[in-house]
């Protein structure tokens, strides 16, 4: 295929460039992971994708600009906001056109915030350098382009290349088959390329992927397909066969799908992946969202990949719920970027958990906080201890307010001591699993104080962004991005 073989040409050669003069160039991002969290500055803004598709609210989804300095007067508040140009998107993730992968080059510049919508198939391109804290549209790539070019529909991951390119996972063609899914290349103006896997190896299903240069890796998830999820979770659709539960392994940067891996029963719609920050590590974990399992995969002797449940959630018994058990729902982690902490959320139980993972296969619980969830006290439901008590989870009000939904999204700084988290899915699921509680009184965005020492989480009582006060009326806010990259989306090669 074109656009894997010329992605695999320039790809080589910004790889070769990085190793030989990486330390000495001035392209974005950092050398190292460990660089990043030792002399990255402090985050001051952060940029958050918010949804009103699916509130009842006619307007566009927007970007908005949040203040994270505690110095400054609008600490903790929205600053700016910038609308869509059109009704229905729903924004979700998003990526930069240039991130620590492009270090080696110093013509590269970190400026444009990718912003794929998930179901209208649309692609956002948003000047964030130009003025950071009112960032500007830059360009659209409409889905007709994308779908006329490559058949691909419902763009999800975002990740710069080492080449230039820009390469977005899409969960399924125009109509929602998951069979039509496969990965989107941008170039580095925003045009079309094509697709970047060879013809023939797209995966079953679409979500995130995350690529270990090193290695000759890329390693894909898969949700489900747009079809389904798109409507409500269902589980019958589960059964039918319309949800992942698969790895899909792929050489890089060449497209040829090498290996699938069965994650079983205990892999049920497998979500966020990521390897470690270090780029020289065989080995990474995928948070399966329904088993609610930490399932770590690495590279064997042999040199194929492997996988094992690394740390298990085990479901709750309850009452007053649609089901007689509920998983915790992993929907979001991150890795900090000296590789000692995993973070992950349980949507529906409602907390955050730390795990050490200085010994990737023994991770150990070191922190855990409850912001939210289905269990919280004052909620009909309630879950039933092994000696028949019914308990709630104790859940703090911050600055007055009671939290609302479970923690979803989560972002931690670059020196790993503060967790950033927002609580909405996507807002069908949003309105499915919290009701108008969520979708009509808005998110809000909270942080996590980390001990990066002893272990531990605490929630900062002077830091609540509500998005349910927003001018247009309450929003969804999902992902989140600070303007000189984070964990989750800068690569090192």
């Amino acid at each position: 295929m074109a656009g894997a073989a010329a992605v695999e040409t320039a790809a080589a050669a910004a790889a070769a460039n990085g190793k030989a003069c990486c330390h000495a160039a001035k392209g974005p991002g950092y050398a190292t992971p460990l660089e990043a969290m030792e002399k990255g500055p402090r985050e001051k803004l952060v940029y958050v994708t918010c949804v009103y598709n699916g509130t009842g609210i006619n307007k566009p989804d927007y970007l908005a600009t949040v203040d994270l300095d505690p110095s400054s007067p609008t600490y903790s508040q929205v600053i700016h906001r910038l609308p869509v140009t059109h009704i229905g998107d729903e924004l979700h993730h998003s990526g930069w056109n240039s991130c620590s992968s492009c270090h080696g080059d110093p013509s590269a510049k970190r400026r444009f915030l990718i912003l794929p919508s998930l179901l209208s198939g649309r692609v956002y391109v948003v000047d964030t350098a130009t003025d950071p804290r009112a960032p500007s549209l830059h360009k659209v790539v409409e889905s007709e382009d994308i779908a006329e070019n490559t058949g691909l529909g419902f763009p999800h991951t975002s990740h710069c290349l080492a080449s230039g390119d820009i390469m977005i996972s899409c969960l399924g063609d125009k109509e929602g088959n998951a069979a039509g899914n496969g990965f989107l290349l941008l170039d580095s103006e925003f045009n079309v390329k094509g697709r970047w896997e060879k013809p023939g190896h797209s995966p079953l299903f679409g979500y995130d992927f995350w690529y270990q240069p090193r290695h000759k890796t890329m390693i894909s998830s898969s949700w489900g397909a747009p079809a389904a999820f798109r409507t409500g979770f269902d589980l019958q659709h589960v059964q039918d066969g319309l949800y992942g539960r698969h790895l899909h392994v792929y050489d890089w940067p060449g497209g040829e799908l090498k290996q699938t891996l069965d994650l079983g029963d205990t892999g049920l719609l497998p979500l966020e992946v990521r390897f470690l920050h270090d780029p020289s590590k065989d080995t990474g974990y995928v948070g399966c969202a329904l088993t609610s399992n930490m399932v770590r995969f690495f590279k064997t002797a042999d040199g194929s990949w492997s996988h094992e449940v690394a740390i298990s959630v085990k479901p709750l018994k309850v009452r007053n719920w649609i089901l007689p058990e509920m998983p915790g729902l992993i929907t979001d982690f991150v890795i900090s970027l000296d590789d000692r902490y995993l973070y992950f959320v349980n949507w529906l139980h409602g907390d955050i958990r730390q795990y050490n993972i200085e010994d990737p296969a023994k991770p150990f619980l070191a922190g855990q906080v409850w912001v939210g969830g289905l269990l919280q006290k004052g909620s009909d439901v309630v879950y039933v201890t092994d000696d028949g008590q019914e308990q709630q989870y104790n859940v703090p009000q911050v600055k007055g307010h009671r939290l609302r939904g479970g923690p979803q999204m989560i972002q931690l700084s670059l020196d790993g001591k503060r967790i950033y988290v927002t609580n909405s899915l996507f807002s069908r699921w949003d309105e499915q699993f919290f009701g108008d509680d969520l979708v009509k009184k808005g998110s809000h965005m909270l942080q996590i104080d980390v001990d990066t020492e002893k272990g531990g989480l605490a929630v900062n009582p002077n830091f609540f962004v509500d998005f349910g006060t927003e001018p247009d009326g309450p929003a969804l806010a999902h992902e989140m991005r600070y303007p000189g990259g984070d964990c989750t989306s800068d690569i090192w090669i």
